[in-house]
Order: C-alpha cells, then sequence, then structure tokens
C-alpha cells in the first residue's frame, strides 16, 4: 500500500504505518497472506488479468498455493474497513467535501455460472453505438480532491444485484454514519457534517478547474 504524493517526514511514514496497521485487523482469516495479495494487487505494473500473476510480483512473497487460500478462505471486515477509510483526512475543496457516487461494471460475460449477472451498459467499446455486456455493475463513493492526480479516496463500494435499485442504494450509502459524519479529528468529535448540494452530471460533463499559474521558465536565453 502507498500514500498519493511523496512522503517528505515522518508523520507521512506514521500515518501509512498506522493505516496499514489497521488494515491488517480488518482480517479475520488468512489475514498474512490476504495482506500481502492486497500488496501485490496495489503494486503490479500493469491490470491484473488472472490471479495467479500477483504470486509473481516482489511483493508477494508466499507460494501461489496461499494466494488462492486467502482468496477462497480469507475474511475482511468490511464495516471495519469502511469505518477506516472514512476516518483518514479527505481532500476538500476550499474547506467543503466534494463526494462523487458513480455505477462501474466489472464485465463477466463470459462467466456463465457467476450469480446475480446483469446487463451493464458500456460505453467506447464500439464505435457504432453502446453495448450491453453481462457483469457486476458496482455502486461507489469516492471524494474528490481539486489537485491533478489520479488519486481517488474511495469511501464505499456495493455491488448492485437483481432486486436493488441504484438511487436506492446511493442514497444508503451517503447516509451511512461512515459517509455522513466527517472525520474524528483530536480537537473536535464526530459530528454531522451534511452535504447541502446533490448534482446529477451526465458521463461527458466536465467540470474545469482554475488555470494554475505560469511556472518561470527554466531555460536560459537564446
Amino acid at each position: 500500500m502507498s500514500k498519493p504524493g511523496p512522503i517528505r517526514d515522518r508523520t507521512g511514514f506514521a500515518e501509512l504505518s498506522r493505516f496499514r496497521t489497521a488494515f491488517y485487523r480488518c482480517l479475520s482469516a488468512r489475514a498474512d497472506a490476504f495482506f500481502e495479495l492486497t500488496d501485490a494487487l496495489l503494486c503490479a505494473d500493469g491490470p491484473v488479468r488472472t490471479p495467479v500473476e500477483l504470486s509473481l510480483t516482489a511483493e508477494h512473497r508466499r507460494g501461489y498455493g496461499s494466494l488462492y487460500g486467502a482468496l477462497n478462505h480469507g475474511r475482511l471486515d468490511t464495516d471495519q474497513l469502511r469505518d477506516l477509510l472514512a476516518s483518514l483526512p479527505l481532500p476538500r475543496f476550499g474547506g467543503r467535501l466534494v463526494l462523487t457516487v458513480d455505477v462501474s461494471p466489472w464485465l463477466r460475460s463470459d462467466a456463465a455460472c457467476a450469480p446475480e449477472r446483469l446487463f451493464c451498459h458500456v460505453h467506447g467499446r464500439s464505435k457504432a453505438a453502446p453495448q450491453i455486456i453481462p457483469g457486476w455493475p458496482y455502486s461507489f463513493v469516492a471524494a474528490l480532491t481539486p489537485d491533478r492526480t489520479s488519486w481517488t479516496q474511495v469511501l464505499d463500494m456495493v455491488r448492485l444485484g437483481p432486486a436493488d435499485d441504484a438511487a436506492a442504494v446511493t442514497a444508503r450509502q451517503l447516509r451511512h454514519p461512515c459517509i455522513a459524519f466527517s472525520p474524528p479529528s483530536p480537537s473536535s468529535p464526530r459530528r454531522w457534517s451534511p452535504q447541502p448540494l446533490l448534482i446529477r452530471a451526465t458521463a461527458s460533463r466536465a467540470t474545469p478547474m482554475p488555470t494554475p499559474a505560469a511556472r518561470p521558465s527554466t531555460t536560459g536565453p537564446d
């Protein structure tokens, strides 16, 4: 696991160490193998197509048998993990917390025996028109950052079932105490922090940020 951005002081290392220790406590079975599997997944050089590829990374120091043991018999306390993620310092826009909610599918077109697959709308896979492919849709909540970075702080993720309504699931996610309450700090207790504005945006919507000041040129005179 890594921390976004460079870690230049002991505070960053202490924060990362605390998070790793707390995450390890969320694992109740096959904790060591599960923990190394998570490190391998985060440190992989590219997209992971099969689980066995993770056993070849330097972060996974165990045999491939322990990898499948962690996947089949490992236990993760999702409520405790949700509390841990929500307790981290959240990025803000001018002091205001900005959350985004979206549905992202895990396509399983070849997994005919996978339970509770749904037809997922997929854009960009064909030049002619959007496609509908069987898979598992996931509704996630993430905190946005004003910085120009690919890092996102995911707070919650729920797989949608055949009987679930996406809007109702989103409402439950936003009302969850770990999201509806601002993270505690040493100087203030956990307090209610409602979001005053809810916007539904299309997939093509772009939100431009203020243009940053130009950096001084580092090249010398011609």
